[in-house]
């Protein structure tokens, strides 16, 4: 079974962000092509969930969703949300990753 790891920080921040109840939003998760690494993080709302190609994961009271193959990638990557003076944000923390850039956003696989 396929999981990724928030943190309280991580899930706290996603639920401020969240657009409101009666679209019923999930957290999508996705790796796509580009950033320095070669490839970068992406997280956005969505409504629909492709049955077929999605992984469902619920992390306290978020629903989460993940396709096939950015799952490869992300497989136990620990999500964070950092708010410091040197800036705020998602950080991820990836144990498939070979590298990673210097922003923590993009890595090689």
């Amino acid at each position: 079974m396929f999981d990724v790891i928030f943190t309280e920080r991580a899930i706290a921040k996603v639920k401020t962000l969240m657009p409101g109840a009666e679209q019923k939003p999930a957290l999508r998760v996705f790796v796509s092509g580009g950033g320095c690494g070669g490839f970068k993080y992406g997280m956005s709302f969505e409504s629909k969930v492709d049955v077929l190609n999605d992984f469902k994961i619920e992390k306290q009271g978020v629903s989460v969703i993940v396709d096939r193959e950015s799952a490869t990638y992300l497989e136990g990557t620990e999500i964070d949300y950092v708010d410091s003076l040197q800036g705020s944000g998602f950080t991820f923390s990836n144990p498939n990753a070979k590298t990673t850039c210097s922003c923590g956003q993009s890595f090689t696989a």
